[in-house]
């Protein structure tokens, strides 16, 4: 959804689911044994040695995300234009225009620069719903056929929540049959955490560490269990009111690479303000993650001067 660097200046669209064994010797039977009271030769075939199933690996080779790349992520919902550029084209169009937009990132980096797309999996929206979550979830069939082809195609997924009034680990378990897959990582979007008695666009919403946590501690123990690479773990946040006791947010995991990504949108001061105030108190081992807005940036940055932030984000979006 779109951003403000310190108000929520949005757009939301909000109406608009993973031979027989042989016989022991002996027993009296008399055809079991040969003429010289032998065990004829057995026509059963040796057993195969079992081969290992090799271990799944991350775009780009390997089971640790960072420090060996970098990712640029078109952001959106798949068919919805006015939520973020990745809805603007198919499926096969956006690999294209993924992989056409990490490139111009490779002259900057000295990590290799993987395509990605963050995908919302989850709508915040301004009626309750069936549900009663302010919340439109897509169905996992409908996100899978994006999910597949980027697996297909070299470009790592992000599945992108907004949860309304649900907590973030509940609407991440609708979503595990994708996250059990190699490539697949999920981003928490405080913006749209609503308490019991919030609506959207009144306020600005927020998360504390606890809830993140306990959504992390579950990620994270999926993705030992199915022994998968491990995952990337976005939250987003332009306000420090976003994540409350973000001290707190356990980075432990060793499943998972947590990115804190600054997607405040406006002039390059008020952007570049946002990051120095994000940046600061930053937990030990979480890493910083940026996005461009193509419309309400003024102007949008370029590669060069995005790699030009200190630190170089690690993930850059583009809505």
């Amino acid at each position: 959804m779109t951003r403000a660097a310190t108000s929520p200046l949005l757009t939301v669209v909000l109406t608009a689911a993973l031979a027989l064994t042989g016989c022991a010797a002996g027993g009296g039977d008399p055809s079991a044994t040969g003429a010289d009271g032998t065990a004829p030769p057995s026509s059963a075939p040796p057993s195969a040695t079992p081969i290992p199933e090799e271990a799944a690996e991350l775009v780009g080779g390997g089971t640790e995300v960072f420090p060996g790349r970098r990712m640029v992520a078109l952001y959106g919902r798949p068919g919805n234009p006015a939520l973020g550029v990745l809805g603007e084209q198919d499926a096969e169009a956006s690999v294209v225009r993924a992989k056409e937009l990490a490139a111009q990132y490779e002259p900057f980096s000295e990590e290799p620069v993987v395509p990605a797309f963050e995908i919302i999996a989850s709508t915040a929206s301004a009626a309750p719903g069936p549900d009663g979550d302010y919340s439109e979830e897509t169905p996992v069939e409908e996100l899978r056929p994006f999910v597949e082809t980027a697996a297909a195609n070299g470009v790592y997924v992000v599945l992108d929540l907004q949860p309304g009034r649900q907590d973030f680990l509940g609407q991440a378990r609708q979503y595990e049959e994708l996250l059990r897959m190699p490539n697949v990582g999920l981003a928490l979007d405080p913006e749209w955490r609503l308490a019991p008695d919030q609506v959207h666009l009144v306020q600005i919403g927020s998360v504390d560490a606890a809830e993140i946590n306990a959504t992390t501690e579950w990620l994270a123990g999926l993705t030992r269990e199915h022994g998968l690479p491990q995952k990337v773990v976005v939250l987003h946040q332009f306000a420090e009111s976003m994540i409350t006791d973000r001290h707190l947010v356990d980075t432990s995991h060793p499943e998972l690479a947590l990115l804190l990504h600054a997607d405040g949108h406006g002039t390059p001061q008020l952007k570049t303000g946002t990051w120095e105030r994000l940046k600061a108190g930053l937990p030990e081992g979480m890493r910083l993650a940026w996005k461009n807005f193509y419309d309400e940036d003024t102007p949008t940055f370029t590669p060069e001067q995005t790699m030009a932030l200190e630190p170089a984000p690690w993930f850059v979006s583009y809505q």
